[in-house]
């Protein structure tokens, strides 16, 4: 209750006098105020969430607005400013004309000494939630749920608006002060290169660095500038399954594979239709032998060739996949990658009881190596204990060790032939008129 005293007293404490034409007028210019500060307010929300359909849409109208809008659009900073300053503009007005008002309904008792706090918080409280709710809160929800509507309306006289002095003056000043700012800030940016970071790693190696923790450190910095077509599983080693399998074919493939996905292709390897996972079968083990089996398989993830890695592991937790199908510039197939792939980059090489352990090659002395044509250019490095930046920096789009030989001499290498490039030298041992079969590198 007592409380509620200081507060009835407040508002039995006002005077009924009669208020003159000048009073009426500031209500009636507060009220339009308001409503500006409404439109100005809710445009900042209608012009940056407008969707591209909603762009779209204002790019092929007719209306003599669009080409205004358009404008607006094309210069973000300069629309955000011109609303930033107008909206300022119009608070202040708001708060200078309300006092005003305020004054007129409670005039400050001269026999009260010191400071009214009642009175300074009715004022200040009372503008305050008007300008939030009139100003901010209602025109910013609708213009979230109206935003083309209120964008049409307001590009008109917010561009006049952004033209007009003092205006002009004050947007050209804050965008220019902007522009200024970010330019020095970008001065002071460090930038750091891939080698400056893999430098770092080796410099900072303590000595209770294990090999598998640097090998993962440089995994991770090398982890987004490597692509998929470096680490996937091409075409020649895919085990893949043709639609026309009959189900007793299937079952031979899938137990001796040892593989739990593999992808489905209709007549070609570059028409790959689907991906069996190998549990979907568990409920028809005991399916008769004209099981239609290829009605199960799921629908495959295709990406290209030159995607990051970063970004592929992105799009595997997103959509919860653990496998795609690499497809070239043609849209035909060139393998397939999987999540183990993705995570063998960082964590090194992780088998299980259906994968080889080891890097096919062999070791004829510690300057001699023999590999397979199709081994990849990746392994290559890992056995020979190299970086490999200088095969990365020349080769195209080959990814195998014999790709690389074919691209870089033009043409299919025969037996014996030789091709030296840095410190090594490739020999090759065997090879037919379609590819590179075995190799010998030795290191000069």
């Amino acid at each position: 209750m007592d409380d509620i005293e200081p507060l009835s007293s407040f508002f039995l404490s006002i005077p009924s006098a009669d208020f003159g034409i000048s009073f009426w007028i500031s209500i009636a210019v507060l009220l339009l105020l308001l409503i500006a500060s409404a439109l100005v307010s809710g445009s900042e929300v209608a012009f940056f969430s407008l969707s591209p359909e909603d762009k779209e849409s204002v790019r092929e109208s007719a209306a003599p607005s669009s080409d205004t809008t358009l404008n607006l659009l094309n210069n973000p900073k300069d629309l955000l400013a011109t609303i930033l300053i107008t909206n300022n503009f119009v608070n202040v007005a708001i708060v200078i004309l309300s006092s005003f008002i305020f004054n007129q309904i409670y005039p400050v008792n001269p026999d009260v000494t010191g400071v009214d706090y009642l009175r300074a918080a009715v004022e200040i409280g009372g503008i305050t939630f008007v300008l939030l709710l009139i100003g901010e809160v209602i025109p910013k929800v609708y213009a979230n749920r109206n935003s083309l509507t209120l964008v049409k309306l307001m590009s008109s006289p917010l561009s006049v608006i952004g033209k007009i002095p003092p205006f002009s003056w004050l947007r050209i000043f804050l965008v220019n002060g902007t522009d200024v700012i970010l330019k020095y800030a970008r001065k002071r940016q460090i930038d750091v290169s891939t080698d400056d970071l893999e430098n770092a790693i080796a410099l900072t190696r303590e000595e209770n660095t294990t090999a598998d923790e640097q090998r993962i450190l440089e995994g991770i910095v090398n982890f987004g500038n490597t692509d998929v077509r470096q680490i996937m599983c091409s075409r020649v080693d895919t085990v893949a399954l043709n639609e026309e399998l009959s189900y007793e074919e299937l079952m031979e493939v899938i137990l001796n594979s040892g593989y739990s996905r593999i992808p489905v292709f209709k007549e070609t390897f570059d028409n790959v239709t689907g991906i069996l996972f190998v549990k979907d079968l568990l409920a028809h083990l005991n399916a008769p032998a004209d099981f239609a089996w290829n009605e199960i398989i799921r629908q495959p993830f295709f990406v290209p060739e030159n995607k990051k890695i970063d970004d592929l592991l992105k799009e595997f937790q997103e959509k919860k996949m653990h496998m795609a199908v690499v497809v070239d510039e043609y849209g035909g197939s060139s393998g397939v990658v999987t999540l183990e792939d993705v995570l063998e980059e960082i964590i090194g090489e992780i088998t299980d009881e259906f994968d080889d352990e080891d890097i096919i090659y062999t070791k004829v002395d510690e300057s001699t190596y023999v590999f397979e044509g199709k081994t990849s250019l990746v392994d290559m490095y890992k056995v020979l204990s190299i970086d490999g930046k200088a095969f990365e920096e020349v080769k195209g789009e080959s990814d195998s060790i014999g790709g690389f030989l074919i691209e870089q001499s033009g043409r299919i290498l025969k037996n014996n032939e030789a091709y030296t490039f840095e410190n090594f030298k490739f020999v090759v041992e065997t090879s037919d008129k379609k590819r590179v079969k075995t190799v010998k590198i030795i290191i000069l």
